[in-house]
């Protein structure tokens, strides 16, 4: 951990110039921007900042009256890197860097390592100890390194924090007041870890934090950086693993950042082709540059270290590894080798990951990735990129398509529901009903359902069913719980409102229950990218479209049989193979009335029938509910009083 108690010389010394130099300080946070120091029976800040093309740099601030003349930085060696101690600051003091470029003209830059940054509209960096806290998850992170994370149980709630809720005055809540509120709602509606959207310092609200100017500041928007580390601490405490979001493909414009650093293009390319990305108005990092890969891997593991976060969901993966993916420029770039793969980025994705699982092996790093990359979550001895996930994003499109469509029409495009699992153990999937499914015009997920009331909640309880027991690790963003009705209004809360009506009342229950269920029932992921995990029963009947598997645990018998109804039409006496005899009892049933739907349940055990059918020497015959999910398993004293849909 980062301490002042270190007793390192945090000026940059020859070895640290070295590897920053060559794309190795994976620690820079501990040398570039400003850290407090007592020199000369002095306390003050030392400031480190890398400008190679300036004629000179200063530290500017309120300590100074913005006066570049007073505290002129000195330069290391010739590396292009700058530092200066300035006694009597205290903690709190704004300030920036004052560059003199080559061209004579003077820009005023924040610090790309700033720990803390004012709260936007203003732009200065903010000096800042972050050595302070006391945490309370020593417990946790001990465990933290023991567990499995590809055997266990993963239900991620995907959080806006501007907009998950407000005060009744319309302003945002604090990180202490989330984590007294969103921590325990994620908790008791059952999810394991909380994915935030990018709260790293940015200065433009809508751009949801994926633009960024501060990669080292938790946004000032919600409190200080030890706010968010009590943030974090009180998620760990209740048991709930910390994601973040997190850009290093790209960076936004505004000229108090990273673009144009020292007067020339240092962040990003030198040449405007490789630097712009004219879709989102952004620069592109230069992986090219030894030094920009030390900061982002810095970077990487100062949250894990710093912040005690479990890892990243990576965003725009394609745009990194691909040079025309989401790009609009009028002609296509090319590698060296005439491909269109960005070489660089692939390089340094590699670095990345290893870099950060030598320190930290159980770190959760998830690619957004929209193409058919391959390997991109094996490890990079293997010859992959070496995540260790990948959104699962053919999936989501597939089965939104699906469920858009008349019942009536599915019948045509059953492929759209049996497609995935051709390809469902090629990478280590999460499927995904992220953010961005449900704006820009998409509509929420229940707005995607066709049909009445009724048939919208009752397909979209199915959908939510599929998506609990298909292999994979599961993302849901927020409000979806609940059955958001409008997409995501960046810009107000959830409709928490819409709990008050019954229907979205009892679906909210229906994904509680469903997300408890899914967590105690072993089955649905302890092999969840092992092919023995899952075993198709019928993935054949399109013409009622109906699709039956098995999921599989670890240990023999430990199993459940799963069927999906994509129509509104009841089916009683259903004949289905299954894999032993004996009582089979039914553990969850999405129409239930508890859950808003019509009653079509298995009260009681359904016996199997020593006859083969589907391949499997025995069967049963059982009711399947319209536009529903059933699961049966094998009758044990202990299942008869846990059925989901009774404990409501």
């Amino acid at each position: 951990m980062l301490t002042v108690e270190n007793e390192r010389q945090l000026s940059p010394n020859d070895v640290d110039l070295y590897l920053f130099h060559e794309g190795t300080l994976f620690e820079g946070y501990k040398v570039f921007g400003a850290h407090y120091e007592h020199v000369d029976n002095e306390d003050g800040f030392r400031f480190t900042v890398w400008a190679p093309n300036a004629r000179s740099v200063s530290v500017v601030g309120d300590f100074n009256d913005w006066d570049a003349g007073k505290h002129k930085m000195k330069p290391v060696k010739q590396s292009g890197v700058w530092t200066s101690f300035i006694e009597g600051i205290g903690v709190e003091e704004r300030y920036k860097f004052a560059i003199e470029t080559a061209s004579g003209s003077v820009v005023l830059k924040s610090d790309p390592y700033a720990f803390y940054a004012e709260t936007r509209p203003n732009t200065a960096s903010l000096t800042c100890r972050i050595d302070g806290y006391k945490w309370h998850d020593s417990k946790w992170m001990r465990q933290r390194d023991k567990k499995d994370e590809y055997h266990r149980p993963m239900v991620i709630y995907e959080c806006h924090l501007g907009s998950w809720k407000k005060k009744e005055d319309g302003k945002l809540l604090t990180y202490r007041e989330l984590a007294d509120e969103l921590v325990d709602y994620a908790f008791e509606n059952g999810f394991t870890h909380i994915e935030l959207m990018p709260i790293m310092e940015h200065p433009y609200d809508r751009s949801w934090g994926y633009q960024i100017t501060g990669y080292f500041a938790p946004t000032s928007r919600f409190g200080s950086p030890q706010d968010f580390m009590y943030f974090v601490d009180t998620c760990h405490k209740r048991g709930i693993g910390v994601i973040l979001d997190w850009t290093p493909a790209h960076f936004c414009r505004d000229t108090h950042g990273l673009g144009k650093f020292d007067g020339t293009p240092l962040y990003e390319p030198c040449d405007p082709k490789l630097a712009d990305r004219p879709q989102w108005g952004t620069y592109n990092f230069d992986f090219s540059k030894n030094e920009v890969v030390s900061f982002l891997i810095s970077n990487a593991r100062y949250w894990m270290d710093v912040y005690h976060v479990e890892g990243f969901r990576i965003d725009a993966v394609s745009s990194m590894i691909y040079l025309n993916h989401n790009n609009d420029l009028p002609f296509d770039l090319k590698n060296k080798y005439g491909g269109y793969e960005n070489l660089e980025a692939i390089d340094f994705i590699k670095k990345l990951n290893e870099a950060v699982f030598i320190e930290f092996p159980s770190a959760l790093m998830i690619a957004e990735e929209a193409t058919d990359f391959p390997m991109v979550s094996k490890p990079t001895d293997a010859g992959g990129l070496g995540f260790n996930y990948k959104w699962n994003m053919g999936w989501v499109h597939d089965i939104l398509r699906y469920m858009s469509l008349e019942p009536s029409e599915r019948r045509y495009h059953h492929n759209l529901i049996t497609f995935s699992m051709l390809y469902a153990y090629s990478e280590n999937f999460i499927l995904s009903f992220s953010h961005d499914e449900l704006v820009y015009g998409k509509r929420s997920l229940l707005n995607k359902m066709p049909g009445d009331e009724w048939q919208r909640f009752a397909s979209l309880r199915v959908l939510y069913g599929f998506f609990m027991t298909h292999p994979g690790k599961k993302l849901l963003f927020m409000g979806s719980e609940f059955a958001q009705f409008d997409e995501w209004k960046d810009l107000e809360q959830l409709d928490w409102k819409l709990l008050d009506f019954p229907m979205h009342h009892a679906f909210h229950d229906y994904a509680v229950a469903f997300n408890h269920f899914y967590q105690e029932t072993s089955c649905l992921w302890r092999l969840d990218h092992e092919e023995e995990g899952f075993e198709w029963i019928d993935a054949d009947n399109s013409n009622q479209s109906i699709i039956s598997f098995i999921r599989k645990g670890k240990r023999k018998g430990d199993y459940c049989v799963i069927v999906c109804n994509f129509t509104p039409n009841v089916y009683h006496h259903f004949k289905l193979g299954v894999p032993a005899s004996g009582p089979y009892l039914e553990m969850f049933n999405s129409d239930a009335e508890t859950f808003g739907g019509t009653g079509q349940c298995n009260r009681k055990s359904v016996e199997s029938i020593d006859e083969p059918f589907h391949n499997h020497p025995y069967c049963v015959e059982t009711t399947i509910p319209p536009l529903g999910i059933s699961i049966l398993m094998k009758e044990t004293k202990k299942r008869k009083t846990m059925k989901a849909y009774d404990q409501v």
